[in-house]
């Protein structure tokens, strides 16, 4: 996976500098979108001299992709540490559980409604700013980075058969679910509650065929 930064922070200063800027950003592209957040104006909201931006972002993408794999990362975060306290009786309890965390997120993380895990959306659910559906790695889809990650977490939660096949379905689910949760969202700001029930019966139902 490529570097998003010019250079990793390595002073607990730069740390929170850089942690100031993906923050504001987040903010911004609620209030403005993407179209119309600058990398002055984040700086200045940041409080951090322009030409401390530039030292660890090449630009407004790459200051994007950084906030979209923290997303993913807090995402995957999350999930992990609901699994540690769950009761999980059936696999597709964890289907239920990953697809809340996202929605939740959508609703209450800032910024995530038009930026998830890099496909940055003009307006909550809907279409997507050309050039983003490879933000978290230049040579995959977004949607396969997300699946190669759940498929680490599948496979030491599981007893699932790894394989190209268990790739695949997971890929499938994937882009299932975005599909569905992003109709969810434009049904609904806060996402349709009826079509989010949907997404989950369809992603077990789908499931039921490559996970035991």
């Amino acid at each position: 996976m490529t570097s998003t930064l010019r250079r990793r922070p390595a002073q607990r200063r730069s740390v929170e500098r850089v942690e100031r800027m993906l923050d504001e950003c987040a903010l911004l592209l609620d209030a403005v979108g993407y179209e119309a957040l600058t990398t002055k104006e984040v700086a200045r909201r940041a409080e951090v001299p322009i030409g401390t931006f530039y030292q660890f972002f090449h630009d407004k993408q790459g200051l994007v992709r950084a906030l979209a794999r923290r997303n993913l990362e807090a995402f995957l975060h999350r999930i992990t540490e609901r699994i540690a306290v769950a009761e999980l009786g059936h696999w597709t309890d964890l289907v239920d559980l990953a697809i809340d965390e996202f929605v939740d997120m959508k609703r209450t993380t800032p910024g995530f409604a038009v930026l998830d895990f890099g496909e940055v959306l003009v307006t909550p659910g809907g279409i997507p700013v050309e050039g983003t559906k490879r933000a978290l790695d230049g040579k995959q889809d977004n949607n396969a980075v997300v699946a190669e990650r759940l498929r680490s977490l599948t496979l030491d939660l599981l007893d699932a058969p790894a394989g190209p096949g268990l790739d695949r379905a997971l890929l499938v689910a994937v882009e299932a679910t975005d599909a569905v949760l992003k109709l969810a969202f434009r049904a609904d700001p806060c996402g349709d509650p009826v079509l989010i029930a949907e997404c989950k019966q369809l992603v077990r139902r789908y499931l039921a065929d490559h996970l035991p």
